[in-house]
C-alpha cells in the first residue's frame, strides 16, 4: 500500500494529457481533429474513471487504516529560504477526489450529447478536462502556495467556461463579473498566505499548525496580526464559495452550458472554499474570533440565499441562490466546529445539487422544441408546467427537490439536520434561523418543481400559437427533429442548419454536424423558421437522449443512497458510521471527540421537527402555486399570494415587498453598481480630468511660456555690445532698488 501512496502525486495529470492533445490537434491539424471532435469525449471520461479507481481505492484503505500520507520534495532552496511541492493523502482529499471524479465523469457523459450541437465542442472539453486536472491538483496539494497555484488556476477555468459563449454580451459580462469579484477574495487569500509565513516561517500545513499552535499558546505573536491574516484567508473561501456579500458572481455564471453549473458551479468549484477553510480549520479553531465569522457569514448566507430564491424565474438562477444557501449552511458547521457535518452535507449536497442542475438542463434541452420558446423563455418557469406529461423521466428531478427539502431517507436529510441539531449547541439564535431556512429552502424548491412540471404547458403567446400558419418552429441542434415538418420545409432546414453527413459517437447513437457558417451567425444554440405549410402540427417538448437520462439515473442513486454513510451503525456496543470512520485521523488533528454514542430519542424528535418544516414549506408552496392557479398572469409569487389573501392589505404590502427584495437581489447589485462601480467610474473621471487639465496643463504652459520668452528675448538682442552694458546695468540698478525697498521694510 505504501507503493501506492508513493503514486499518488500522478492522480492530478492522469486526465491532463487530454486537453494538451486537444491544443495539439487544433494547431497542427486543424480539420482532421474537427472531424473527429466527438472521439475526445471518450479519453476524457476514461481517464477520469481512471483517477476515480485509484482515489476510491486509497479512501478505502484509509477507512480500514486511518493512515495520512505526505510526500514533500524541494523545488527552490536559497540560504534559509526553501519553497517545497508535494502531495497530501488524507480523508478530505480522499472525499474530495470522489466528489470531482464521479460528477465529472457523470457530467461529461451528458455533455457529449449536450453539446454536440455545439461548434465550440472541443473547446468545451479542453476546458472541462484541464478544469478536472486543476481541481484535482488543488485538494491534493500539501502547502498554501501550492493550493494558491491551483487556486487560480481553477478560476482561470471557470472564467472561460462561464463565458464560453462570449459572442453573448451577457456571457461576457458574467465571466468578468466573476473574474473580478474572485480577484477581491484571492488578493486577500494571498496576503493572508504571506503573513502567515512571515509568522511562522513555512507553507507546509502539517508544520504551519504545530507551530501557530505553539506561538498562540505561549502568546509569541502579535494576536491582532494573525487574526487578520486567518481573515484574509477566509476571504478567499468567501469569494471561491459565493458567501454573501461576495456572492454576486454565481448567478450570472449561470450564463455558462448548464453542465459548467452542474460540474463547477454545485459540486465542485464553489466546494473549494468549504475545502479551504476546512483543511485550515486546525488555523481557524484557535482563534475565537474567526470562528465566530465564519459562523455569522455562513448564517447570513444561509437566509439571504434561500430569500433570493423566492421569486427567481429562472430555472437556473433559482438553483444557484439555492446553492449559495446551501454552501452558507456548510459554512456556518465549520464556524460551530461542527467539522464531520459539514463534509456531509458537502458530499450529499454535491450530488443532488448535480442531479437538479443537470435536470434543469434537459428540461432547457426540451423546452427549446416548443413552438415559440427562444433560449431566453426556454429558462423562464413562468412559462413552464405540465412538462411531467411530456418528460416524465426528467422526475428525477424530483427526487433532487426532495433531498433538499430535508425528507428522509434522501441524501440531504441526515447532513442537514445533523447541521441543525450542532446549531442548537451553539447559538439559539442561529438554530432558529437555520430552521426557518430549511421551511424557505422546501418552499422555494418545490416553487420550481410546480412551475416547471404540474400544470399545463403554458401557451399563451398569440403570435406563436399553433393555430396561425405563420407560426415558428424550433429545430432542435441536438440531432432531433423538434416537430413534423413537409419534405420541402425538412429540405430548407438542412440546407440552413445541417450537413447531410452523420457523425457517430461514442455516447450517442447519432448527431449531425451543424455549419460552421450558420453556428458562427448564430447568439444560441436555437434556430426558428417560418413553416411554410398551412397545415402546421404543434410541437411538444420531448424526452432526452439516453446520454443524457444515465448521468441523472445515477446521481438519482446517489441522491437516494449517499446518506448511508452517515448513519450509524452498532460496532461491538459503539455506535460508529463509514464518515466517522473515514474522518478520524482529521477528527484527531482538531482534537476533537468522535460521535460514540447515539441517543435516537433527541434524533428522532430532532428530525420531526425539522421534516415538519420541511412538510409546511412544501405544503405552503403547494397552496400558492398549485395548478388552479396555473396562468401566465397567476403564476408568479406575488399575484398568486394575493389572490389567495385579497382582503389582507398589509399583507399584500409585505409580500410586495418581499417579492421585490427577492427579484431584484436584494439590491445587492444596484448597490454595488452606485457604490463601487460608479465611484470607481466617478474616480477615473476625476483622475482623467486633472491628468489632462492639471498635469499636462503645467506642462503645457511651462512650454508656451518658454515659447513667449524666447521670442521676446530675440527682439532685445541688437548686436551692440554698449546695449546690452546699459541693460545689464539696468537690471542691477533695479534689482538694488527692490532690495534697498525691502531693507527699509
Amino acid at each position: 500500500m505504501e507503493y501506492t501512496y508513493q503514486y499518488s502525486w500522478i492522480i492530478p495529470f492522469i486526465s491532463l494529457p487530454v486537453p494538451m492533445l486537444i491544443g495539439m490537434g487544433l494547431l497542427l491539424f486543424p480539420t482532421a481533429t474537427k472531424n473527429l471532435r466527438r472521439m475526445w469525449s471518450f479519453p476524457s471520461v476514461l481517464l477520469l474513471s481512471i483517477v476515480l479507481i485509484f482515489s476510491v481505492y486509497l479512501s478505502i484503505h484509509q477507512i480500514n487504516s486511518s493512515y495520512i500520507y505526505q510526500y514533500v520534495w524541494s523545488w527552490t532552496i536559497n540560504n534559509d529560504f526553501s519553497l517545497d511541492f508535494g502531495y497530501l493523502i488524507d480523508p478530505l482529499t480522499s472525499i474530495m477526489s470522489i466528489l470531482i471524479t464521479t460528477v465529472g465523469i457523470l457530467v461529461l457523459i451528458y455533455s457529449d450529447n449536450y453539446m454536440s450541437h455545439d461548434q465550440g465542442y472541443l473547446r468545451f472539453f479542453a476546458y472541462m478536462s484541464f478544469f478536472n486536472t486543476a481541481m484535482l491538483g488543488l485538494v491534493t496539494s500539501s502547502n498554501l502556495i501550492q493550493i494558491y497555484i491551483f487556486w487560480e488556476l481553477v478560476g482561470m477555468c471557470s472564467y472561460l467556461l462561464i463565458g464560453f459563449w462570449f459572442t453573448r454580451p451577457s456571457a461576457a459580462n458574467a465571466c468578468q463579473k466573476a473574474f473580478v469579484t474572485n480577484r477581491v477574495g484571492d488578493f486577500g487569500l494571498l496576503l493572508g498566505i504571506l503573513g502567515l509565513y512571515w509568522t511562522t516561517g513555512t507553507f507546509e500545513f502539517r508544520d504551519l499548525f504545530k507551530i501557530f499552535n505553539i506561538l498562540i499558546y505561549n502568546n509569541e505573536v502579535n494576536f491582532l496580526f494573525v487574526s487578520l491574516c486567518a481573515f484574509l484567508l477566509f476571504a478567499g473561501a468567501v469569494a471561491k464559495s459565493a458567501q454573501f456579500p461576495l456572492h454576486v458572481w454565481l448567478p450570472d455564471a449561470m450564463e455558462g452550458p448548464t453542465p459548467i453549473s452542474a460540474l463547477i458551479h454545485a459540486a465542485t468549484m464553489v466546494a473549494a472554499g468549504i475545502f479551504l477553510v476546512a483543511r485550515l480549520l486546525p488555523l481557524f479553531i484557535v482563534i475565537p474570533y474567526i470562528m465566530n465569522i465564519i459562523a455569522l457569514i455562513g448564517i447570513i448566507t444561509v437566509l439571504f440565499g434561500a430569500t433570493l430564491a423566492l421569486a427567481q424565474k429562472d430555472i437556473k438562477r433559482s438553483l444557484a441562490y439555492s446553492t449559495m444557501s446551501q454552501l452558507g449552511y456548510m459554512m456556518l458547521a465549520l464556524g460551530i466546529g461542527s467539522y464531520r457535518a459539514a463534509l456531509f452535507h458537502l458530499i450529499t449536497h454535491a450530488y443532488s445539487k448535480a442531479l437538479l442542475f443537470l435536470g434543469s438542463g434537459a428540461i432547457i434541452h426540451s423546452m427549446e422544441s416548443v413552438v415559440g420558446y427562444s433560449p431566453d423563455k426556454s429558462q423562464n418557469m413562468v412559462l413552464m408546467g405540465g412538462l411531467t406529461k411530456h418528460v416524465p423521466i426528467t422526475i428525477f428531478f424530483l427526487l433532487g427537490t426532495l433531498s433538499l427539502c430535508g425528507i428522509p431517507p434522501l441524501a440531504c436529510f441526515w447532513s442537514k439536520d445533523e447541521i441543525l441539531n450542532d446549531s442548537w449547541l451553539y447559538s439559539p439564535i442561529f438554530a432558529i434561523i437555520a430552521c426557518s431556512t430549511a421551511g424557505l429552502t422546501a418552499f422555494y424548491m418545490f416553487r420550481i418543481y410546480l412551475l416547471t412540471f404540474e400544470g399545463h404547458l403554458n401557451l399563451s403567446f398569440k403570435s406563436y400559437s399553433p393555430k396561425t400558419n405563420n407560426s415558428l418552429y424550433s429545430i432542435s441542434l441536438w440531432g432531433k427533429k423538434g416537430s413534423k415538418i413537409s419534405q420541402k420545409n425538412f429540405r430548407l432546414l438542412s440546407l440552413l442548419t445541417m450537413n447531410n453527413n452523420e457523425r457517430s459517437s461514442f455516447f450517442c447513437k447519432k448527431t449531425y454536424q451543424i455549419d460552421s457558417n450558420v453556428r458562427n451567425n448564430m447568439m444560441r444554440p436555437f434556430v426558428a423558421i417560418p413553416h411554410l405549410d398551412t397545415k402546421s402540427t404543434f410541437s411538444y417538448p420531448y424526452e432526452s437522449d439516453n446520454t443524457m437520462l444515465f448521468p441523472m439515473f445515477m446521481l438519482a442513486l446517489f441522491t437516494l443512497f449517499v446518506g448511508v454513510i452517515g448513519i450509524p451503525f452498532n460496532q461491538e456496543g459503539i455506535y460508529l458510521d463509514i464518515l466517522d470512520k473515514w474522518l478520524i485521523p482529521s477528527i484527531n488533528l482538531l482534537h476533537q471527540s468522535s460521535n460514540n454514542s447515539v441517543n435516537w430519542y433527541e434524533f428522532l424528535k430532532n428530525a420531526t421537527l425539522s421534516v415538519s418544516i420541511a412538510f409546511f414549506g412544501i405544503s405552503l408552496a403547494s397552496f400558492l402555486y398549485k395548478p388552479a392557479y396555473s396562468s401566465l398572469q397567476n403564476l408568479n409569487f406575488r399575484n398568486s399570494v394575493v389572490k389567495s389573501f385579497p382582503t389582507k392589505i398589509l399583507l399584500e404590502k409585505i409580500i410586495n415587498v418581499i417579492y421585490d427584495w427577492s427579484y431584484n437581489r436584494g439590491y445587492i447589485d444596484a448597490f454595488y453598481g452606485i457604490s463601487l462601480i460608479g465611484g470607481i467610474r466617478g474616480l477615473a473621471e476625476l483622475t482623467h480630468f486633472f491628468d489632462r487639465r492639471v498635469i499636462d496643463g503645467i506642462t503645457n504652459l511651462v512650454g508656451i511660456l518658454h515659447f513667449f520668452v524666447g521670442e521676446s528675448i530675440k527682439y532685445v538682442g541688437g548686436g551692440r555690445i554698449s546695449s546690452y552694458i546699459l541693460l545689464y546695468l539696468s537690471y542691477v540698478l533695479i534689482f538694488i532698488l527692490i532690495y534697498s525697498l525691502f531693507l527699509n521694510f
